[in-house]
């Protein structure tokens, strides 16, 4: 791959996250500070980008695989994300923006696996390529979070339009991307190319089976950090919460370095335990913080998001690699994608929303608050059972089996950054 080949699959990588880390993150503090939404309702419209990630694969087969050039249809897609973005930004009422936001995720969750795949072709060894360019995508996350926090706008729907245009910029830039013209015309598209019956039988496998379990159930707790946690701090008057949050994505690179010595100390099984570990720690700092003397407290929080993502979901990643076959390693991968962003965020949307909602209270002069010390508590009970629940079922010595004697570099090669 030339210099100007990665530099350019950098940039789209750059917008590709920017897009998301824009509006995401703070869409939370505007539908319940600027709109007064319930927490359900935030739940839930959070939530819609679980159902895009549970749509993806079959449009991705259907359309992008069979029948388009790659880069034509994520100009088209970022096109209407930006309309829809623009459209969702003016609203004020529940249904519209659930509706508008739900059809912006259905057509911007594709995009994450469509920027991959269209990087991958152009590359001579993705193993040893991806992960310089990849990790322009989480700067993009960060440069969005700052700029959004810099300008006040997270109790907006300005963060939206933002997008937006970002999204415009986006579907210019990918029409000028290399050709990747799809490669499966010549053959029928059904659900055996999504879940072929050879990554079915890795669920017979009792640790393969409580892994996947156990990712589905920790994604139920971590909905309370992706959909609540820009709202709580704004609403116990943090300043410039978007930008302090920024440091989670710095501490997942940095913990993205320290995978591989941790992988040959610990294995999978304390690798997936630690990160579960970490998503209790964090929540128990959320529930005793304060913005005052006990700020270090939230600000720890944050940043142990390196630990709560790259050790249990990254680490899973791996462990799916080396369980699976070469053949079907994309749709082992892209299965239990479907489990944890797909089903496990969607449920965790819906029940965060709903204890939100337990420990909400209005002020005489209409403002609503909320207890978050035992919204922070349940979470952290409910990462905790999760955590008990592998460590006590989960085999290390099977689990551990395919990846014996791996080395460290050979590890280090797996992971997307």
């Amino acid at each position: 791959m030339t210099l100007q080949t990665k530099v350019r699959l950098a940039a789209m990588l750059f917008l590709q996250y920017f897009i998301w880390g824009a509006w995401y993150v703070t869409v939370g503090t505007w539908l319940g500070q600027g709109l007064h939404f319930s927490g359900e309702q935030i739940g839930l419209i959070v939530g819609t980008t679980a159902v895009g990630a549970i749509v993806s694969p079959f449009f991705i087969g259907l359309i992008a695989d069979k029948l388009f050039a790659t880069q034509k249809v994520l100009a088209v897609l970022h096109g209407l994300g930006a309309v829809l973005l623009v459209a969702a930004s003016t609203r004020a009422t529940y249904g519209p923006i659930y509706l508008l936001v739900l059809l912006y995720a259905i057509a911007y969750m594709p995009t994450l696996a469509l920027t991959n795949s269209l990087a991958f072709r152009q590359m001579t060894d993705p193993k040893l390529e991806f992960g310089s360019i990849r990790v322009l995508g989480t700067l993009g996350w960060i440069v969005a979070g700052l700029v959004v926090s810099g300008l006040k706008y997270e109790a907006t729907g300005i963060p939206l339009r933002i997008a937006a245009l970002a999204s415009v910029v986006m579907a210019a830039y990918c029409l000028t991307l290399p050709n990747t013209p799809p490669l499966g015309r010549s053959t029928k598209f059904g659900l055996k190319d999504i879940f072929p019956v050879e990554v079915l039988r890795l669920f017979r496998e009792r640790s393969f089976a409580i892994f996947a379990l156990a990712s589905f159930l920790i994604c139920v707790p971590l909905q309370f950090y992706y959909a609540f946690t820009n709202l709580f701090l704004n609403e116990i008057g943090v300043e410039h919460a978007a930008g302090k949050m920024t440091l989670g994505q710095g501490s997942e690179l940095f913990c993205m370095l320290l995978i591989p010595w941790f992988f040959r100390r610990l294995g999978v099984k304390y690798m997936l335990v630690s990160g579960m570990a970490a998503w209790t720690l964090r929540y128990i700092l959320f529930a005793f913080g304060n913005p005052g003397p006990g700020v270090w407290m939230l600000l720890l929080g944050i940043l142990v998001h390196g630990i709560c993502y790259d050790f249990f979901f990254v680490t899973g990643q791996i462990y799916i690699d080396r369980k699976s076959s070469p053949a079907f390693r994309g749709a082992a991968q892209g299965t239990i994608t479907l489990i944890t962003y797909g089903a496990g965020m969607l449920l965790g949307s819906w029940l965060s929303g709903r204890v939100v909602d337990l420990y909400a209270h209005t002020a005489p002069d209409g403002v609503v608050f909320h207890q978050w010390r035992p919204i922070w508590l349940v979470s952290a009970g409910c990462s905790a059972a999760v955590m008990l629940l592998f460590l006590a079922t989960f085999s290390r010595k099977e689990g551990d089996a395919t990846m014996s004697g791996v080395p460290a570099e050979e590890m280090a090669e797996s992971i997307p950054l």
